[in-house]
C-alpha cells in the first residue's frame, strides 16, 4: 500500500497576516470552526494547504520548536507570462513583503522573483520566457 500526499501544513506565527499574504497570491482560507489556530486552502488535484499557529504545533507535537535561519521552505506560484511575475513582485514588496530576489530571466528559460512570506518562507514567483 502506497501512502497519497495531499496535504502541505504550514506553521506560522501570525494566521491572519499569512492568509492576507496568500490572499494576495489568489488562496481563499478557511478557519477551522472548530480549531481556530487551523485554516485550510483546496488547491488543485486534490491538494491541501493548511496553516497551523505556533501556538497550536506546540500543543499537538510535543518536541517542536520554530526554525531559525533563511528560508527552510519554498513555494512556487506559476504566472501566464512574464510581466505578470513584475508586476506581483512589485505589488507584494511595495505592500511591505521583503524581497529575496528581484525578478530575473533565469538559465533555466524562465522569469524568477522570491519574496519571502510574513514567515519567511520563499514565494518563487515564475513564468516561462518566450522562446528565441
Amino acid at each position: 500500500m502506497s501512502p497519497t500526499m495531499n496535504a502541505i501544513d504550514i506553521v506560522v506565527s501570525d494566521l491572519e497576516a499569512t492568509m492576507a499574504f496568500y490572499r494576495r497570491l489568489g488562496l481563499e482560507f478557511e478557519i477551522d470552526a472548530h480549531m481556530p489556530e487551523h485554516a485550510q486552502c483546496d488547491l488543485p488535484n486534490g491538494l491541501h494547504l493548511m496553516l497551523d499557529t505556533e501556538n497550536l504545533r506546540g500543543k499537538t507535537s510535543t518536541d517542536w520548536s520554530p526554525a531559525a535561519g533563511g528560508p527552510r521552505a519554498f513555494f512556487a506560484f506559476e504566472f501566464p507570462a512574464p510581466p505578470d511575475v513584475d508586476e506581483k513582485y512589485a505589488e507584494l514588496t511595495a505592500a511591505g513583503y521583503r524581497g529575496l530576489q528581484e525578478p530575473w530571466d533565469a538559465f533555466w528559460g524562465m522569469r524568477y522573483a522570491t519574496v519571502a512570506d510574513p514567515d519567511g518562507n520563499g514565494i518563487d514567483l515564475y513564468a516561462t520566457l518566450p522562446a528565441g
